[in-house]
């Protein structure tokens, strides 16, 4: 299974230079925020595969005009193609702006999905701003969260994708880092996951329409 994983910057490339052949094989585009709604329309549409995103701080005109035909999973555990993938957007509070949380915020809203992850953990840890200590920087608006360092933790995940840490910004920041078992990934652009394909989980005969 191949997800192609954007924030930040949207990549020319996938639009005002887009053709098909750029996304053959792509299973579905994951959005870790901080990106134009127009430009996550035109993958879902030019693509035809699932678009799914969580908020970053900039993300502020989603309210009015979200990106059409995508799905939203901020602060939610979605399964695909096997597969676990919890979304928590946005960044620390610095303005008090939508879209942040303090340290205290940020664990409220992993609690109310504490039992789904309970069942069966996370494989993919979907964020916008890192885990502290993980690729974040000093200032508060880029600072990490401590539960999300928490949240590897205890669950392990394949992958721990973030943005917000802009690498052009700060060139010394590697894009990969090994923490435990967990690939961390700043994905600010775009960068390509590549994981064994897991066959889907028979439904129970309660959950078959």
């Amino acid at each position: 299974m191949k997800l192609l994983v954007i924030s930040d910057a949207a990549d020319p490339g996938l639009w005002e230079y887009f053709t098909k052949d750029k996304l053959t094989g792509v299973d579905a585009i994951l959005s870790c925020g901080d990106l134009p709604a127009s430009y996550l329309s035109f993958l879902v549409t030019m693509g035809n595969i699932p678009v799914f995103y969580v908020h970053g701080n900039h993300d502020t005109g989603y309210e009015k005009n979200p990106p059409e035909g995508c799905d939203c999973i901020d602060g939610a555990v979605v399964k695909f193609r096997g597969y676990k993938i919890l979304g928590l957007g946005g960044s620390m509070e610095y303005s008090r702006g939508p879209h942040q949380y303090t340290e205290w915020g940020m664990r409220r809203r992993i609690a109310r999905v504490r039992g789904e992850l309970r069942r069966g953990g996370v494989d993919i840890l979907m964020t916008h701003a890192p885990a502290r200590g993980l690729g974040d920087l000093d200032d508060l608006c880029h600072r990490g969260f401590e539960c999300f360092r928490e949240l590897l933790d205890r669950y392990q995940p394949l992958y721990h994708c973030y943005g917000h840490v802009h690498l052009q910004y700060v060139p010394t920041q590697p894009r990969l880092r090994q923490y435990g078992p967990t690939t961390v990934v700043n994905v600010t652009g775009k960068y390509l996951l590549e994981l064994p394909d897991r066959p889907e989980q028979p439904k129970k005969w309660w959950q078959r329409s």
